[in-house]
């Protein structure tokens, strides 16, 4: 048995041999994901975006202004790292920054090579197991390639903003990137259950989203009034919250704290942590195996159910006047179809914007 910094017995975690990302991607996050790999050419147009804003320049600037982590820099750190890459089986250890920062954060960044940074404030503020919780959300971003198409998502919405002057153009790529940014949500979702998975302890993934909303201190804080919060944030007030909701929202790419929390406790409430601790999983030798149209109709099938279920005012007043879930089952399945079509309008604009760029010398985007 080994003891962790704070002298109590490491808890025991089970490596999940094999696992495929899959596993742990939220079902609209697995769509959207699918659909965009199965995009002829579009491997082809990432490549070259990074080849164009010189990821090897951006890993450059990380290495000249943050704290590379190693057994001699941070090694508390670098033992935690090493452990939730044990626990997903990742054989390979991404680089790993320390960046200055007070806030509790984190980012997957690049393709070829991804790293992850993380923030000063997430090293002093987190115990060993929210710790383990973090890296494995930033491990889960990476194993599942969501920085690559983040990325793009940055030149698009640089790109739109080069051309607002044009209102049909505009209009068409600010839609395209709030659906993207929809997909960035639940794509925070599908990291929050790879945190979980990989320190396996559900008190500690909690904790770590009261901390990212509160600050690092616990002492004055309770975790059933924090789940409570979410529950009135979720169902609370009357239509002019849900507005409000709406619009706090539309344009962020992480869902609120108290959002995260309900959704993860869901996910663990639902069985499946447990199935996949269990030995029950998806294995990355089947990953060529998985096909978009049934990724799309799990997609469809979320909707439909958060449809269903949500307490939001608004929500339950479409529910009313539409007659119920059925309409907005057959609406999803509709939208879920049209997965390639958005993604591969996204990749043609994110073409013109890269021989925009090229053409104006852009600069190195980042993701979060």
């Amino acid at each position: 048995m080994t003891i962790d910094d704070d002298n109590r017995p490491a808890r025991q975690r089970v490596t999940l041999t094999g696992i495929s990302s899959r596993s742990w991607e939220h079902p609209a996050d697995r769509g959207a994901l699918t659909a965009l790999r199965e995009l002829r050419g579009f491997d082809d147009l990432v490549k070259a975006f990074f080849g164009m804003w010189n990821e090897r320049g951006f890993r450059l600037s990380y290495l000249a202004g943050s704290i590379r982590v190693d057994h001699r820099q941070y090694p508390r750190v670098y033992q935690r790292w090493a452990e939730v890459a044990q626990t997903l089986d990742v054989a390979e250890l991404p680089e790993l920054y320390v960046d200055q920062n007070p806030i509790i954060t984190g980012s997957a960044i690049g393709m070829d090579r991804p790293f992850v940074v993380i923030s000063t404030g997430a090293v002093e503020k987190l115990d060993d197991d929210e710790l383990r919780a973090l890296l494995g959300h930033e491990l889960g971003h990476v194993r599942s390639g969501h920085a690559v198409y983040k990325t793009i998502m940055t030149i698009l919405t640089r790109w739109v903003q080069n051309v607002s002057w044009l209102p049909i153009g505009a209009i068409a790529l600010r839609a395209i990137i709030a659906a993207m940014y929809e997909w960035w949500r639940k794509a925070e979702l599908s990291a929050d259950r790879a945190g979980l998975l990989a320190g396996q302890d559900p008190a500690a993934s909690i904790r770590l989203l009261m901390k990212i909303a509160g600050g690092g201190d616990l002492s004055q804080i309770d975790t059933a009034a924090f789940l409570e919060q979410a529950g009135e944030y979720a169902g609370g007030g009357d239509i002019r919250d849900s507005i409000h909701k709406i619009g706090m929202t539309a344009w962020n790419s992480h869902p609120v704290p108290v959002a995260r929390a309900a959704e993860l406790q869901a996910w663990i409430d639902s069985g499946e942590y447990a199935r996949i601790i269990g030995g029950d999983y998806p294995r990355s030798d089947d990953d060529r195996d998985a096909r978009v149209t049934e990724d799309i109709k799990a997609a469809a099938a979320s909707y439909r159910d958060a449809f269903q279920n949500s307490p939001d005012p608004l929500v339950t007043l479409v529910r009313r006047v539409t007659g119920g879930a059925a309409d907005l089952g057959e609406w999803a399945g509709t939208q879920a179809g049209k997965a390639r079509a958005w993604a591969a309008t996204a990749g043609e604009a994110a073409a013109r914007a890269a021989r925009g760029n090229r053409r104006d010398g852009g600069d190195d985007p980042g993701t979060n």
